[in-house]
């Protein structure tokens, strides 16, 4: 039986300008957090524009803040044309401060940016730190390349400030797939607070079955949020249209924030192939990478540990610019066995990706590359919250 925490609070942070990877890790943690624990709250602030269109379960809710996107050249914008990118930021860092006074959590849990989007909530983690509060720093097990990460943490003072703060650093994934730090200039106690929790294990369940059901074997096309998957997904219809032997049914889901432009003339596109079927979005991913016989995806971290997950067969064409974390994590992933890649330039050859997807549902499972690959993250998390909590002696007594 679940141990029970009847007033423990944990406030997460995920500021989310682009795509919906931050969102979606957030809330994978907090289902597993109080499926585990009776009692315990989550509260995940988020600036993802569509944070309401996914499911919450009972006791984990989310608080929106103004939407910042990043734009292709690493710039961000506030997405209200009409709000200045600094009003938008002071507003975001008010209602963050303001949410952490009121909820006054146990834990505080940044996702991926130690420091917030600008800055945003440093004096957030300064507050609850004074107040005696568990402050915790979850990396994805690849950030970026190294010499681009040491070089925005550098100019923010990025290393001496998590040192300073952060009390433990998560890892989502094993030590032996990827160091997020390697590379940088890691101070002693930065280093010593290091936690390599294992990947994040995904479930479909039926109670969340999938808004779109497809019948029969598809192969999943997916390009995570789809900001910048049009041309995956162009790729995938070329190689259809270049090569008549390519019968596979294929599932292709745009993503929410794929422009509408780009939307509209893929869709048409899609339209003329029998075997080809398109939707824009469905919020419960986890259903569709269960379903596929096999999965072709840019290889976010979500979309990894998915396949990872549910064992499928997978391709993976990575993003190469303007960060590296896609390529850097499907290079791991293929010299261990686990995916095939192309690179981008090697995907727009339609009959040489037309191949790579006839081959793909003979190719075997990650688990065929790699049988000792657990996905042990979220018992690992709960196991250390619920020992952190139980030390705050937040367990009501026993009568």
């Amino acid at each position: 039986m679940s141990r029970s925490f009847e007033h423990a609070r944990i406030l997460m942070y995920s500021h989310d300008t682009f795509g919906l990877g931050h969102l979606r890790r957030c809330r994978t943690i907090a289902h597993a957090l109080v499926e585990e624990y009776r009692g315990l709250n989550v509260l995940i602030i988020s600036g993802a524009t569509i944070a309401g269109a996914f499911d919450y379960r009972a006791r984990v809710d989310f608080v929106k803040i103004p939407s910042v996107i990043k734009l292709r050249n690493g710039e961000y914008t506030s997405l209200e044309r009409h709000i200045d990118l600094e009003d938008t930021l002071t507003m975001r860092r008010s209602i963050i401060r303001h949410t952490a006074e009121t909820f006054n959590p146990d834990i505080f849990i940044i996702d991926k940016e130690p420091m917030g989007l600008g800055g945003e909530v440093e004096e957030t983690l300064s507050y609850l730190k004074s107040r005696g509060k568990r402050l915790i720093l979850g990396l994805r097990e690849v950030m970026d390349s190294p010499h681009l990460l040491e070089a925005e943490w550098k100019r923010k003072d990025v290393m001496h400030k998590i040192d300073r703060l952060y009390d433990d650093i998560w890892v989502y994934g094993p030590p032996d797939f990827y160091d997020p730090l390697v590379g940088l200039d890691v101070p002693k106690g930065v280093r010593e607070k290091l936690n390599f929790v294992g990947f994040l294990q995904r479930n479909a369940l039926q109670m969340d079955r999938a808004q779109y059901q497809p019948s029969g074997d598809y192969l999943l096309v997916t390009t995570g949020g789809g900001g910048d998957g049009a041309e995956l997904v162009q790729d995938v219809l070329r190689a259809y249209q270049q090569d008549p032997e390519l019968t596979h049914r294929a599932l292709i889901v745009l993503g929410p924030y794929m422009p509408q432009e780009q939307r509209t003339k893929l869709t048409q596109e899609a339209a003329k192939i029998p075997y080809v079927e398109v939707i824009e979005f469905d919020s419960r991913m986890e259903d569709l990478v269960a379903g596929a016989q096999a999965v072709v995806a840019m290889g976010g971290y979500n979309t990894y540990c998915e396949i990872l997950s549910f064992d499928k067969p997978a391709l993976i064409v990575p993003r190469v610019q303007p960060r590296e974390e896609q390529l850097i994590r499907a290079t791991r992933a293929a010299e261990l066995g686990l995916i095939d890649m192309l690179l981008p330039d090697e995907s727009s050859d339609p009959l040489r990706l037309a191949a790579a997807l006839k081959a793909l549902p003979k190719r075997p499972p990650p688990s065929g590359g790699n049988p000792e690959l657990r996905l042990e993250g979220l018992r690992n998390i709960a196991r250390i919250v619920g020992d952190e909590l139980a030390a705050r002696d937040l367990t009501p007594p026993v009568a």
